[in-house]
């Protein structure tokens, strides 16, 4: 993947600045990352305010940090400070409060899945999700479990199922992507896999498939006969 130049925002003319395109043009005229850099309000000595809103969108995914309310995972994944992990949760947090009436997410399908996922086709790590489902197959969360290669010894089960727990979930479908574009499963996907599945058949809560999403493309394990 080509590293594209950084531009910071005090070497931008006036009025490309965030805050002067906002008040001049709307929001609309605003891309994601320069929204989310007036939210941040300023960078570190390490990196500009734009180079860590593009990375909490890039790195997390746009759907996903939307529902993410752990501040200390934020911290931890994105490598950021206390005021900017607050300032992402607290303002994505606001949006769902505002807008909690907006239309329910019903999974009933891998493509259902696959579709809800899209955009985890272009993320340039492995994230590791879990879509937990009511009994109408509606969506009541989404949440990124890890990111990082998918093995045996990076996912613990509890993590998996707490917010099964949590959410009151009756089934989960797990979803993780692979960078190469190739979603053709490996081993350890697998073996992560069944060994999910197992727990979830001692607390009688359904693993119900496990997409994995390349380019454009995707595998699902139980129509591969794998679960």
């Amino acid at each position: 993947m080509k590293k594209e130049y950084s531009i910071k925002v005090k070497d931008l003319p006036e009025e490309e600045k965030p805050r002067e395109k906002l008040k001049k043009y709307g929001p609309n005229a605003l891309k994601n990352y320069e929204l989310l850099s007036i939210i941040l309000g300023k960078g570190t000595i390490k990196e500009d305010v734009f180079g860590i809103a593009k990375r909490v969108i890039d790195e997390y995914g746009s759907r996903a940090i939307t529902t993410e309310a752990d501040v200390e995972k934020v911290k931890k994944i994105l490598e950021i400070g206390d005021v900017h992990a607050c300032q992402v949760v607290a303002c994505f947090e606001l949006g769902r409060r505002f807008f909690s009436q907006t239309k329910e997410v019903c999974i009933r399908t891998p493509e259902d899945a696959f579709k809800y996922l899209s955009e985890m086709k272009k993320l340039n790590k492995e994230h590791f999700r879990g879509l937990y489902l009511d009994v109408k197959n509606k969506l009541i969360r989404d949440e990124i479990i890890s990111i990082g290669t998918l093995t045996t010894n990076l996912i613990h089960p509890r993590e998996v199922f707490q917010p099964a727990i949590q959410y009151s979930a009756v089934g989960i479908i797990l979803a993780h992507n692979h960078p190469s574009g190739d979603p053709t499963p490996s081993k350890d996907d697998i073996a992560v896999t069944h060994q999910i599945m197992e727990v979830g058949k001692v607390m009688d809560i359904d693993v119900l498939d496990h997409i994995i999403i390349g380019d454009d493309q995707f595998v699902s394990l139980k129509e591969k006969g794998e679960m």
